[in-house]
């Protein structure tokens, strides 16, 4: 039997299960707001061209407006100033598509204090256990903060002092940029940044340098709970949009049962 039959069977009997990280996409679903002066994206919105009637008598089909970085969504390089001469989300490697991917738990911790952020001492308590981060896969980062994901209100959990959702250290965000073997990082929360990322050193770390260094980040994953620590394959599908620097995404993860 070829390995490609045998997947194939696994997924028919169950034996590989595929999970849907997704978030479903409509007007509802959170999107990241910038305070002014900063330009804003637009919120996922469908337009009906016709349904069923005189535009159309026998089909039913919709424009979509949203922006490039609304709900479940990848980050490309080009995304940020660091990463500006980097490939955008059309030149996304196949091998980044499709990669193993390691799971955090960090979810007790985000339950006590919503500012909490990941360290590198994090990190080496997990491969202390678990094993190295998988070369050339995903980190995936979980909070609980998908239960969240009802409002925009809850999502974004903001107060006169700004957001309030978890992250990464600026060191921690090096390190995974610069020293790990990992080609992306996924959270569920709005952004790969926490929400008082805005203060760190450098600004919005994650970004400065997971971009910087050509690395790649999703957001508002969902269902990493049903994820084992490792063992777990990723599968990324953003819209190939030629100088595009994101795209909303279909994420699914194999687990093997």
């Amino acid at each position: 039997m070829s390995v490609l039959t045998a997947f194939a069977e696994a997924l028919r009997s169950g034996a590989v299960e595929v999970v849907d990280l997704t978030t479903p996409l409509q007007e509802s679903t959170p999107i990241l707001e910038l305070p002014e002066p900063f330009a804003n994206t637009s919120r996922f919105r469908l337009e009906e061209l016709s349904r069923y009637d005189d535009r159309g008598p026998a089909w039913y089909w919709n424009d979509i407006h949203t922006g490039e970085h609304t709900g479940t969504h990848l980050d490309a390089p080009n995304h940020w100033v660091t990463g500006r001469e980097g490939p955008d989300v059309s030149q996304v490697p196949m091998s980044t598509l499709v990669a193993p991917a390691a799971v955090i738990d960090m979810s007790a911790e985000v339950g006590q204090d919503p500012d909490f952020l990941l360290e590198v001492a994090h990190l080496e308590a997990w491969q202390a256990e678990h094993g190295p981060l998988p070369d050339g896969g995903w980190l995936l980062y979980r909070t609980g903060w998908e239960a969240r994901g009802g409002t925009q209100e809850e999502f974004v959990n903001a107060d006169e002092a700004g957001p309030h959702t978890p992250g990464v250290s600026a060191e921690c965000a090096r390190w995974i940029a610069q020293e790990s073997p990992l080609t992306g990082f996924g959270v569920e929360t709005v952004g790969t940044d926490a929400g008082a990322a805005g203060g760190f050193d450098p600004p919005f770390s994650c970004h400065h340098y997971l971009m910087g260094a050509h690395r790649w980040g999703l957001t508002s994953l969902r269902n990493l709970g049903r994820l084992p620590a490792t063992g777990a394959v990723l599968v990324v599908s953003p819209l190939p949009i030629v100088g595009g620097s994101g795209s909303p995404a279909r994420v699914l993860a194999l687990v093997e049962r």
